[in-house]
């Protein structure tokens, strides 16, 4: 579906061009070094419940995924706009996308984990902080 200019569309079959812009928006959030391999994102994105991306043209120019069990809960990670194309409304749209496909499934508790600074960005979609719980990481 198109927005602004911007095509949102599912990220089901990933070419390997769209794999390694993948790895360039991975790499551009700090989320991977210039020297580790992206290899394992497009496996991630074609295993979790819902997978999309913003594209201009051909080119992704930003993406995000949920991973879910498929009947309660939910968690939505790695939001990732290309820096060219942020403030614009694509992470925002990439998000309400990805929890309307989520609720359309009877998913009603969503879940995220946003970097420091991406607070307001989260609030504005309406989630909420949930004081007095811990981010656990093995």
């Amino acid at each position: 579906m198109n927005c602004n200019g911007i095509e949102y569309r599912e990220l089901s079959v990933i070419s390997p061009e769209v794999a390694e812009e993948m790895t360039e928006l991975y790499r551009r959030a700090g989320w991977l070094a210039p020297e580790e391999s992206g290899t394992f994102i497009p496996r991630a994105m074609a295993g979790s419940a819902v997978a999309l991306g913003a594209f201009d043209g051909s080119r992704l120019i930003g993406m995000g995924r949920a991973i879910s069990d498929g009947v309660s809960d939910a968690y939505i990670q790695d939001i990732a706009v290309s820096p060219d194309y942020r403030r614009r409304g694509i992470g925002g749209e990439i998000v309400r996308r990805i929890v309307a496909a989520l609720q359309a499934h009877g998913i009603d508790w969503i879940g995220l984990v946003g970097e420091p600074g991406t607070e307001h960005f989260y609030e504005e979609l309406g989630f909420v902080r949930k004081p007095g719980h811990t981010l656990w990481k093995l």
